[in-house]
């Protein structure tokens, strides 16, 4: 690979953040979002929901994945955003709120209940925070369903798009998923690529090594939390869009983790191109066999436990460590120029002099 972004450190060392097959792959990136802009006008309106789905399960994967694979946050409750984000769309349009502006609201609004939230969770570590979140998704849970005017628990429809006939209701939720994915996985990428994202990943790695060599550890898991949870809870918005009636049980159930859990345990946990493969397969599996009952649950479940013991880095994580293939980067890269200088008196390892990285953001 030719190097079109690198730092040149002592002893003839590299760090590289961008080659050529990167490059490439974000102009691809741009032309196929731009492909996807006109697909409403290609195709008809179950291929634009079924693509819509698509982009919504992207979203979450991601979300998720920033999370466990980046901070080291492994949260079981997740559901409790995205119910935030459908329940507050139909809080909102009953106040008299058009619904796609809601929507957008509603997840921002599931963002800044993160905030205080962090303030809890994040005291907790491993599985304490993760059983913690599936707690505080019950919890949420619960008080919707004591609200008669949100169902009740029973169910509601989302009846402020009834006023848009049913193909441009579904181009324009799709065009709106469509954004918000290009603009949350963009966030995450951005994000990942500054100083933040390096101390994300030393904190996954060792959280009291990272405090130690000044890390902020609360304040980096506090913008990832809220920022996941934003992303979760526009998905579960643009999710009851796409179906148009959601219930309680569902929309704040723990599936949505495993969901969530199977697409990045296959894509590859810790890798930002992973889980848009797994959300991938994911739908196809659900395409083919989601009207198979208990069986296919018990399917996916096989299928995560047979990648967790012979797969664990995930069919991308997989094909990084053999072909060192980063389509988006979002680290460094260390690779050797030249030989290294040889060693110098008085060290007889010839080890190389400690690296500083130039070009950090």
């Amino acid at each position: 690979m030719i190097h079109t972004r690198s730092a040149q450190l002592a002893g003839g060392f590299h760090v590289q953040r961008w080659t050529r097959l990167s490059v490439g792959s974000g102009v691809a990136t741009l032309a196929l979002i731009a492909f996807l802009v006109i697909v409403p006008f290609l195709f008809g309106a179950d291929v634009t929901q079924q693509l819509t789905t698509l982009l919504i399960l992207v979203i979450l994967a991601v979300m998720w994945n920033a999370l466990a694979g980046y901070g080291g946050l492994i949260s079981v409750g997740q559901q409790a955003f995205i119910g935030l984000g459908a329940y507050g769309t139909i809080f909102l349009t009953q106040h008299g709120i058009t619904p796609y502006l809601a929507m957008i609201v509603a997840g921002l609004i599931a963002g800044v209940i993160a905030l205080p939230t962090s303030l809890i969770m994040l005291r907790l570590r491993g599985g304490q925070f993760a059983i913690g979140m599936w707690v505080v998704a019950e919890v949420f849970g619960i008080l919707v369903s004591l609200d008669s005017s949100l169902g009740g628990g029973t169910g509601i429809s989302l009846n402020g798009l009834d006023q848009y006939a049913p193909g441009y209701r579904q181009a324009y939720t799709f065009w709106l998923t469509l954004a918000c994915a290009t603009l949350l996985l963009g966030l995450v990428f951005l994000l990942l690529r500054r100083r933040i994202g390096a101390s994300l990943q030393a904190v996954r790695d060792d959280e009291d090594a990272a405090a130690s060599l000044g890390v902020n550890v609360v304040r980096s898991k506090r913008v990832l939390f809220v920022v996941a949870a934003a992303g979760c809870g526009i998905a579960g918005a643009l999710y009851l869009a796409n179906t148009l009636f959601i219930q309680t049980p569902s929309v704040f159930g723990v599936q949505w983790t495993a969901y969530m859990l199977f697409m990045v345990l296959v894509g590859g946990l810790g890798t930002f191109e992973g889980p848009i493969l797994g959300a991938i397969i994911f739908y196809l599996i659900q395409t083919q066999f989601g009207d198979s009952g208990a069986w296919y649950f018990v399917g996916l479940g096989g299928v995560a436990i047979a990648f967790a013991l012979f797969l664990p880095n995930g069919i991308w994580g997989a094909i990084d460590r053999r072909l060192h293939l980063r389509l988006l980067p979002v680290g460094y890269t260390l690779r050797t120029a030249a030989a290294p200088p040889p060693a110098v008196a008085g060290d007889a390892a010839g080890k190389p002099p400690p690296l500083a990285m130039e070009d950090q953001p």
